[in-house]
């Protein structure tokens, strides 16, 4: 079984809240250091082999898997995952901007507000990517009917003296 598979079936096969509240209670610290260390070391691309990088962080090696399950698609060459193995070489060189989106995306409010961000990039910047990323959320309804339009009952009136009227 591949070292993505067993990371699957460890984080996402959980049965009850108590083993999810302690599965998730345990890897979110560990990964918040991850992100503490790759954000606050901006500068350095890191490149290990997957038990190196267990070992960097002090983790296993299925923690490990877990934190490049997450970050995978904001490097710049994303991981392999299926074909992960212990001696795969991996090279964390990040997207920041997509990196802070996908954090977004992910509601990970206790990573998109760490303050290693602030020498990464200005407020203003990441306010623009939480507008972007806010407009992506934002649905239009396109098949609206215009007040003055005809009523689209095939009555013959006007949208806002027929079906529209009590809108």
């Amino acid at each position: 079984m591949s070292l993505y598979k067993q990371w699957d079936d460890l984080a996402y096969q959980i049965e009850t809240q108590e083993e999810y509240d302690k599965f998730w209670g345990e890897y979110l610290p560990k990964e918040t250091r991850f992100y503490e260390y790759l954000l606050g070391n901006r500068e350095i691309v890191l490149e290990k082999d997957l038990t190196g990088l267990a070992e960097h962080f002090e983790v296993d090696v299925l923690t490990a898997v877990g934190f490049l399950d997450g970050i995978n698609t904001s490097l710049k060459n994303e991981i392999d995952m299926e074909n992960l193995d212990e001696g795969t070489t991996v090279r964390l060189d990040i997207d920041f901007e997509k990196l802070f989106y996908n954090m977004l995306e992910a509601k990970a409010e206790w990573l998109y507000t760490l303050p290693q961000w602030d020498a990464i990039m200005t407020v203003d910047q990441r306010k623009e990517i939480r507008k972007e990323y806010n407009k992506s959320k934002t649905f239009v309804n396109e098949n609206k009917i215009g007040r003055n339009e005809d009523c689209p009952c095939g009555s013959g009136k006007k949208y806002k003296k027929c079906c529209g009227k009590n809108n």
